[in-house]
């Protein structure tokens, strides 16, 4: 039996998380690789960026970050420093201040982190 009506094909994509990232960073470079109402996956890349001084991320969301390439120290108030490395991940609950001490100046540090509502 055919179906007139059928529903096209769903849409996909793909890409690498190293693509697009131009050779001067003078700020961190932030792309959404996905979201829908109850998540956000982001791509961050770092080049010696940091959290200004006295800045605390303070946010409404759950975050999984994960370190894929690079090196970075996060900072998590109220508990040590931690550095991190590739394959490295922090689940952060929401209102968990923390803010980014340090990365690597001569790599690129890329991050996927993944925001729940």
């Amino acid at each position: 039996m055919r179906v007139d009506n059928a529903a096209p094909p769903p849409r996909w994509r793909q890409g690498r998380l190293d693509d697009g990232i131009p050779p001067t960073l003078p700020a961190e470079l932030v792309t959404i690789l996905a979201a829908d109402a109850s998540v956000r996956i982001e791509r961050i890349v770092s080049r010696g960026h940091a959290s200004p001084p006295g800045f605390w991320y303070d946010q409404d969301e759950d975050e999984l970050v994960l370190v894929v390439t690079g090196a970075a120290h996060l900072a998590i108030e109220g508990a040590d420093v931690l550095a991190l490395g590739p394959g490295d991940w922090v689940e952060l609950p929401r209102h968990c201040r923390h803010r980014v001490e340090w990365t690597d100046p001569d790599r690129d540090t890329i991050w996927l982190a993944i925001f729940r509502r």
